[in-house]
Parts: C-alpha cells; structure tokens; sequence
C-alpha cells in the first residue's frame, strides 16, 4: 500500500451519486459525539460527478420539484440548497420569474456538479476495490485505488472508518436476447443511458426502434419524432407494459413517497413486501403527462397535411429472440402477450431504455459476508434506520442508500426522500438530533394501525402503535 491513513473516519461513503452527496452536503461541519467536527469521506471511481449524462436530453424535466434537491426537505437553510446554488450563480431573480416547480435535468445536474466541486472530503478518480471488518480494532478498512487521468492504477491506498454508507447506485439494464447485440460495435443497439452520446448515429439510420414505455422511453422517442421528417419519421415504440401509461401524480398518490409510507411499508412481512414492489411500477416506471402530450401533440401536428406519421406504437409486446441481419441491421423477435401472436421487425438501431438494476453489493462487501444477516432470498436486511442487519460483533454500521427497495419500498430511489434518509443516517450516526424529522408527512394512513403523532427519542425510530376499534 503506497498510502495508510491511520486517523478513522466517522464515515466513509462508497459512491458519489445524488444520494451520498445529500449525505455529504448534510454531513458537512456537524459535531460528532465529544468534541471536533464528523470526519468523512466519500469516494468514488468517476473523474468528477455526472448524472445521467446520456439522458440530459434538451428540454427533459425532472419528475420532482425542486425542492427535493440534495438537502432543503431537511434543511431548508443549508448553503448547498438548490435556491442558494441559484443565489451563487446570479440566477434567482430570473428562476423566480420563470415560475417553474420542475426544473430540466441538466439544470439539476449542474447544481449537483456545483456542490460537488465545493464540498470538502470527496474524492473522485478512487475506486474502492474491497471492504473489511477489523474486530481488533473495531474498525471498517476500505481498500481502494487511486486512478489516473485515463482510469489506469496509480497508487493504493487504505483509509478506517466506523461506519459505512453504500451509494453505488443502479446499473443500466440490458435484456437476455439483446446482450450479444449490444456488445456488438456494428450496428447501433444502445442503452438508453448512452443516447446522447450515440445520438447523431442514431438519427443516421433509416429505421430505429424504441424499447421500453418508462419515462426515459418516452423522452428518446419525443426526441427522435422531432428530429425526424414528416411523413419519413420511420419510427417503432415497443412496450411490455399493457399501456403507454401515464405516471401516478395524483396528490394522494405521491404519498406512497412520503416517511409514512417508508416506515409502513418496512413494517410488512417480506412476502407481501415482494408483492407490493412489482405490483406497483406506475408509481414510479410510468411516464409523465406533459410527456405523453408533447408525443400525441407532435403525432398530431404531423397529420395536418393529410395522411399518418410513419410511426408505429405497439405496448403488450416482449422481444423473444433478436438476431444481425447482415451487418447493418437487426431482426427483433416479437410475441404480443395478450393476442399471443407472433411477428418480427427489421430495424437499423435499436434503444433500449428498459431501466435499470441495483447493483450487486456481493463482490465489494465479500470481505463482510460472514457479518451479514440476510433474507429468504438472500438479500441483505435493513433495519428501519437504513442499517444493513450485522453480527452483534460488529460494532459500526453499514448504511445503504438506494439499494434497500426490497425492504423500505418504492421510494428507495426517489430524489424526494434523498435528504429525509440522509438526515435520518445522519441523527442515527451521530446519537442526536441534528436534523430534527416530521411525525407525519402523509394525510393517509397507511395500514388499520394509526401512529401516536409524537415526536420519537431516536431519529428514524418506528413510532408507538396504538389500536383503534
């Protein structure tokens, strides 16, 4: 090891997305237990902090105000809120006037790229490559690499710390019949995450086909229709999902967002959690109605002269096979699920925005395998302060961020609960109240069991149930 930083943190963060930033805006200048500031670290293997960077298409919006940015539904006094990135850039006058609630995504992305290059104790271009427990120290080692300019291996390092916080993030997902043809260089069969990079290819070819009805489908699709000629659009919209659905955005529906809900749905057994989760994809894989409008307002506007776009919508529809035609083309294998008919296309580039999976936490945490409790599924627990469940002999805790779905719900990866889970990691670690937490925050009650509306001794702590005739 060509670095060993003997000092332990408080608090080493693995990954650097919104999430683990949120924790680190909150973390910042907060007292730990007896006196001194928290000590933390956060690492991640990218150069410097990008969102979504294939996705940033002009004109798309986040799905959430604004006012879920990285800390002010903690803290609305925090100096990296949204409102005082806009103050620093001289931007607040003209954003107050522009009256928007959802703003674009390059616009959050920027924001997020301002905290990151003012925040102390973040260190990008460090990959960490293993995580252990040291019962003789009674400390967490993070072994990592520190990389160069072009990603190669520079030196090694090795820092302690007593308590963990996991933000890896989500990896884009590519289906079982199209793997081999997107590893293939020929012909364009990209992730949606790529699409602004792959863009001009993409628009060069004659044919492309969609897949997938989430919202990044739907901005790809929007983007594609408007760049495309009337009447020569030459377009294909392929879907699993029954319907080219609208997200649910109703008012009460978004309480499935809210605290309540979190702590309720913790509260099921794991059977019915696993039920609920699938079951309840609109909530979050649907797609926004401005969207759908600005697709069915440009479809429309192309049939003024007369005549159809050339362009095909079909949902209920899944890819079985797909194969190379050639070396320019691709055959796509289609089965419709409810006609159970069968067909094919011939297309020239594919986009695939079937969303993304969590990735695998077994490789990093090998080395803390043996501490873990998990599930009948083999999953790792989480308590309902977003604590993985470890031998009792492990006295830090390893918080997760974005990778506890199975457990705390549909609002694991909603921006909307980024700075409350950060805020309650945070009066978790520090055994006080930092960041004082909300008894209610949903005018619904979730489950025949009402909470007691008083304040908890421990933030994140379930509240005392009372029965009700």
């Amino acid at each position: 090891m060509t670095a060993h930083l003997d000092a332990p943190h408080d608090l080493v963060g693995i990954g650097i997305g919104p999430f683990n930033l949120s924790l680190a805006a909150l973390a910042h200048g907060l007292p730990q237990q007896g006196a001194g500031e928290l000590a933390t670290a956060f690492y991640d293997q990218r150069r410097d902090f990008r969102w979504h960077p294939g996705l940033l298409i002009d004109g798309a919006t986040l799905q959430v105000p604004f006012l879920a940015d990285l800390v002010t539904l903690a803290d609305p006094t925090s100096p990296w809120s949204f409102l005082s990135y806009l103050k620093h850039k001289e931007r607040l006058f003209p954003f107050y006037f522009a009256e928007r609630f959802h703003i674009q995504r390059a616009e959050y992305d920027a924001y997020c790229r301002w905290v990151a290059g003012r925040l102390p104790g973040l260190h990008f271009g460090h990959q960490v490559d293993a995580v252990r427990w040291n019962p003789e120290r009674d400390l967490f080692e993070v072994d990592f690499t520190q990389l160069d300019a072009d990603g190669e291996a520079e030196a090694l390092g090795r820092t302690y710390t007593r308590n963990l916080a996991l933000g890896i993030g989500t990896a884009p997902y590519v289906p079982e019949p199209l793997r081999p043809l997107a590893e293939a260089p020929t012909v364009p069969v990209i992730h949606s995450s790529e699409y602004l990079d792959n863009r001009q290819r993409i628009l060069g070819a004659d044919h492309v086909t969609v897949i997938g009805s989430g919202q990044s489908g739907a901005e790809v699709f929007l983007d594609l229709l408007r760049s495309r000629p009337a009447g020569r659009e030459r377009l294909t919209w392929l879907a699993r999902t029954p319907s080219f659905a609208p997200m649910e955005y109703s008012k009460l529906g978004l309480e499935h967002f809210t605290p309540d809900y979190t702590r309720y749905f913790h509260s099921l057994p794991e059977p019915v959690r696993d039920r609920l989760v699938p079951a309840q994809w609109q909530l979050h894989k649907g797609i926004d109605a401005g969207t759908i409008a600005a697709i069915h307002e440009e479809l429309y506007r192309r049939t003024l002269d007369g005549g159809w776009p050339d362009a095909v919508l079909t949902p209920g529809v899944s890819v079985r096979t797909a194969g190379r035609v050639a070396t320019t083309k691709v055959e796509l294998h289609l089965e419709h699920t409810d006609q159970g008919t069968r067909s094919r296309i011939t297309t020239d580039a594919v986009v695939l925005a079937t969303g993304y999976k969590e990735r695998p936490l077994t490789s990093l945490l090998a080395g803390l395998d043996p501490y873990l409790r998990k599930d009948s599924s083999g999953r790792p627990r989480i308590d309902d302060r977003y604590r993985m469940n470890l031998d009792p002999t492990v006295t830090g805790s390893v918080f997760v961020q974005n990778g506890e779905r199975h457990t705390h719900g549909v609002g694991a990866p909603d921006l909307g609960l980024a700075a409350w889970r950060s805020a309650a990691i945070l009066n978790t670690l520090t055994g006080k109240e930092p960041y004082p937490q909300p008894t209610r925050t949903a005018f619904t009650t979730f489950g025949l069991e009402q909470r007691e509306h008083t304040r908890p001794q421990h933030a994140g702590e379930l509240l005392p149930l009372v029965e009700h005739p």
